[in-house]
């Protein structure tokens, strides 16, 4: 039986790292509808034809084209022997639908890891974080040693003040996501999650799948958490 595996979690969790972690050491493919839906554009077959099309016209993916992706990409070789599913499932139909899906192929979610973490860190962290081009990431509130930053007015107050941020040793100026940098983008991106969570923390407690990991610690905490959870749920 393969090791199939949910991580959920509000942005600034720590999913993106704690995903690559459980990857690596257990040479799963971390699997996101996100990434799913943007690999659509590379391929020309009929489903990524559908999807493509759907997506320039603006629209929400249907649940129905949703999970026909996510079994297409479960189809791979690579995924044999499990995933870490990111962003999938949504709602409760599309659980219960991963659900019968995994039972028809003999399979079954091994847990559910959700990384609880408060939302108003959870903003900071967001909305904070900047980047280098060399990948280094920092924060103006958790991580700014080596950091020279100021929320700068734009000339006109047309637009809110902009963070300017650069990395003292070299005058690097840093980067942020554009959806990091609007307050707004962020809080909308916490509603949605809130939103959509919540129902389905309640369904995979009521299914004795969802164990809940204590988000604001260390990362190396975070990973010795998550890899306990892994352990005990694979000899359930």
């Amino acid at each position: 039986m393969g090791l199939y595996l949910l991580l959920m979690g509000v942005q600034g969790a720590g999913k993106g790292v704690q995903a690559a972690r459980i990857r690596d050491a257990y040479t799963l493919p971390h699997v996101s509808t996100g990434d799913l839906f943007r690999a659509m554009r590379t391929r020309d077959d009929a489903l990524a034809r559908k999807i493509q099309e759907i997506m320039k016209a603006g629209q929400l993916v249907s649940d129905e084209d949703t999970n026909a992706v996510l079994a297409d990409r479960l189809q791979q070789p690579d995924a044999a022997n499990g995933v870490i599913f990111d962003g999938y499932p949504r709602n409760i139909a599309q659980a219960e639908w991963l659900a019968n899906y995994l039972e028809s192929r003999g399979e079954r979610l091994a847990a559910v890891l959700m990384l609880e973490l408060d939302l108003y860190t959870a903003f900071k962290r967001a909305f904070g974080r900047i980047t280098g081009a060399d990948g280094s990431s920092y924060n103006i509130y958790f991580n700014s040693d080596g950091l020279d930053y100021a929320f700068v007015d734009h000339e006109t107050r047309e637009y809110p003040p902009k963070l300017v941020a650069k990395a003292t040793a070299t005058g690097e100026t840093l980067q942020r996501r554009p959806d990091d940098a609007s307050a707004d983008a962020v809080l909308k991106r916490i509603d949605t999650y809130v939103e959509s969570t919540r129902p389905l923390a309640d369904y995979y407690r009521e299914k004795g799948l969802l164990v809940t990991v204590n988000a604001d610690q260390s990362i190396d905490q975070v990973w010795s958490d998550i890899q306990a959870a892994i352990e005990r749920a694979r000899v359930r």
